[in-house]
């Protein structure tokens, strides 16, 4: 009889258990909707393909040095490594909540021995073995409530892990651009100091033969030593950028890494995709998108922590001095309890702590909508710039070629004596500066072409 009303317990129980309700992932996505604007259904940008967005933009570069780059960096960069860490913890995290829904059953064995002098000498073992149960009825969903929220934040923390891997990926061809950038830079200050010192072998002899003056030879003099200079500035920042690139990758800053000599060619614009399609594909807001979730669940812990609480106890063991016999019916004892708490009096505890898991819900969604519309204003900055920065490599490719052309007309006006030599070192100063813009430009067109990719949630092979 008494077992019998044990099962009905347990059997009624797991039915309240079943109808309690919790908040969902449909609660949850009319949260994050109501936060926003309405969304347009194309970018603002004008003449952006609305296709699905790629997920090979490093292979699409077609530098095989910068994708053995990529890979290496996901493999021993620190913080990836910090990252991942954090992932497995939250994972961890989750099979802790999980066990909650479960019983705990352990298991003892006591063994007493029982000695006395004589004359009444006494000498006896006791044995005793018990499997104790312990269960916590999940009656208002407050076991399940604190599972979601662990599932939700590790999604969240592997959202966050994703990320940092596709910005390391971004970080790394920004680094390798660079490096490369600097190496170019490096190039155009030795051929500026290599004309320069032509241009005073050229003036020195001219003011012996008479044909130049004194401050022609101090110009030319101090000039070549500016650009001396500017190529020792030049060569310290391609060795700066190198090392900060050999980081990145895990190695040590030693400035050995072998890259490629020129920036590679910028690949058309890639395809944007939706403006609503990217909230469900960036990394970072599908993270802020499942933290609210794990703030629902915290708010739905905290309530069900104020309802009453059911727990069942049950215990199965025997005692024998024969351990042969401890298993014995006559030396069995078996006993099963439930317990249910009903909170009275916390002084306000329980509603505070509703309250805070309410504000903490509320933050989250205003953080997912912070999110969100940062996200979208990435996107449509770097589609913006993605125009401005092609218009502007024509424009300095034209004055680039203009300079060059320049140049040589005043080299050969100045062998001729129809120009002094501060007019062909002032031209001779613009060729060089447009120059330096044009590698500038190209790096920073290639670079933002990554960054757009990033921005729009994109992957790798």
């Amino acid at each position: 009889m008494r077992l019998r009303s044990a099962v009905i317990l347990v059997v009624s129980t797991c039915t309240l258990t079943a109808c309690a309700s919790l908040s969902n992932d449909a609660d949850v996505a009319r949260a994050t909707a109501d936060s926003l604007p309405a969304l347009p259904e194309q970018w603002s940008v004008d003449g952006i393909p609305s296709s699905e967005v790629r997920t090979d933009w490093i292979e699409t570069i077609g530098d095989p040095v910068l994708t053995e780059l990529v890979l290496e960096a996901q493999a021993n960069n620190p913080d990836i490594r910090a990252a991942e860490a954090s992932l497995d913890a939250a994972r961890a995290l989750v099979r802790q909540a999980r066990t909650a829904l479960f019983p705990q059953v352990n298991a003892a064995f006591q063994v007493d021995r029982t000695e006395s002098p004589q004359p009444f000498a006494v000498n006896d073992i006791l044995y005793t073995g018990n499997i104790q149960a312990q269960w916590e009825v999940d009656l208002w969903g407050r076991v399940r409530a604190g599972r979601n929220a662990a599932y939700a934040s590790a999604q969240a923390v592997e959202a966050d892990f994703r990320f940092a891997q596709y910005a390391l990926a971004s970080g790394v061809a920004a680094a390798y651009f660079s490096s490369i950038e600097a190496q170019e830079q490096v190039g155009v200050a030795r051929r500026t100091v290599d004309a320069l010192a032509e241009i005073d072998r050229i003036v020195r002899v001219r003011y012996r033969e008479g044909f130049a003056s004194r401050q022609d030879t101090a110009i030319a003099g101090a000039d070549l030593q500016s650009a001396r200079d500017s190529l020792v500035q030049a060569q310290a920042s391609a060795r700066a950028a190198k090392r900060a690139l050999e980081v990145l990758l895990g190695r040590y800053p030693a400035d050995r890494i072998a890259i490629r000599d020129a920036i590679p060619e910028s690949p058309p614009p890639p395809p944007a995709g939706l403006p609503s399609e990217l909230l469900e594909r960036r990394p970072d807001v599908i993270a802020a998108e499942r933290r609210v979730a794990a703030a629902f669940a915290n708010l739905d812990q905290a309530q069900a922590a104020k309802l009453p609480s059911v727990s069942l106890t049950g215990s199965a063991g025997g005692t024998s001095t024969d351990l042969g016999s401890i298993l014995n019916d006559g030396n069995i004892i078996w006993s099963l309890i439930g317990n249910v708490l009903q909170p009275i009096f916390d002084a306000g505890l329980r509603d505070a702590v509703e309250e805070e898991a309410d504000a903490e819900r509320r933050a989250a969604i205003a953080t997912y909508a912070s999110t969100a519309l940062s996200a979208l204003r990435d996107v449509e900055d770097n589609l913006d710039q993605a125009q401005i920065l092609a218009e502007r490599e024509q424009i300095l490719e034209s004055a680039a070629e203009d300079s060059g052309t320049a140049y040589a007309l005043a080299q050969l006006q100045y062998s001729e004596g129809e120009i002094a030599l501060i007019d062909v070192l002032n031209i001779q100063q613009r060729l060089f500066a447009a120059e330096r813009n044009l590698v500038s430009i190209r790096r920073a067109r290639i670079e933002q072409w990554v960054a757009l990719n990033l921005a729009l949630g994109g992957s790798w092979n």
